[in-house]
């Protein structure tokens, strides 16, 4: 492979970003935007029946179309740019994998640290549901298991490479990997519940909000996983010299 610059690297995450922000739009659109719009008229029955309605100041046309897009892109090149700075560390330093696999191993594990671990303890909730006077402390303890979940994927790469001169490289990976989980355990029996879910709510709607919401970080980690590992490779990666044509003797 080519020592390449890490700029490289990073302009290609955030171009693969930027498609993976597409792949999430069009999720979210399909998907997702229903759901909000079955919360929303919930929330307006109930804003109706105490008479305390006020017109939205952004057309919700508006925020399914232009404010939606513009918000997965942004999303999906700042995560690209980020996720590009990690694959240049983890190039070469997890395993003898190739630029594809790396990109898809980096993905995958950004994907679970980042947004499923946190979504199983605090997950995604439609309009209507939560208590305005408690966002701050929800979004705080959100961030902290973010932060969390990280911090301890961080130590658990660090204690599989130690482990894996003693053990092998599988073993050590099990390893590591009970004891994020077991780390990842005791940080929700610490951490603070939330359910601020009425009570009159429908279930079901809940259920397929938090779906699609799942669904969405799904669409947007696996296109960058492959569009990035093909940028990669193809700047890590030389291409085959051709051939010189073979003269026939005379």
């Amino acid at each position: 492979m080519n020592t390449i610059s890490p700029r490289v690297l990073l302009v290609r995450g955030m171009l693969a970003g930027l498609l993976a922000g597409v792949a999430a739009f069009l999720v979210a659109y399909l998907l997702g935007e229903s759901q909000v719009d079955a919360a929303i008229a919930i929330e307006e029955a109930g804003s109706h029946d105490h008479g305390d309605a006020e017109a939205a100041p952004v057309s919700r046309a508006l925020q399914a179309t232009a404010g939606l897009g513009t918000g997965t892109l942004l999303y999906g090149i700042a995560l690209g740019g980020i996720a590009a700075l990690v694959y240049c560390y983890a190039l070469g330093r997890i395993g003898r994998f190739g630029p594809r696999t790396t990109a898809a191993l980096v993905a995958g594990g950004l994907f679970v640290t980042v947004n499923l671990v946190p979504f199983l303890k605090y997950p995604a909730n439609p309009p209507a549901v939560g208590d305005p006077d408690t966002v701050v402390r929800r979004t705080t303890l959100f961030i902290l298991m973010i932060a969390l979940s990280v911090l301890l994927a961080s130590i658990a790469l660090i204690v599989g490479r130690r482990l894996a001169p003693r053990l092998g490289n599988w073993n050590a990976s099990i390893v590591a990997s009970l004891a994020f989980v077991v780390a990842i355990g005791i940080a929700y029996a610490a951490l603070p519940g939330i359910n601020e879910v009425p009570a009159d709510f429908p279930a079901a709607l809940i259920w397929k909000f938090r779906l699609s919401s799942l669904g969405i970080q799904v669409a947007l980690w696996s296109a960058f996983g492959l569009a990035f590992g093909f940028l990669a490779e193809r700047a890590l990666v030389p291409a085959a010299a051709p051939k010189e044509a073979v003269q026939p003797a005379s």
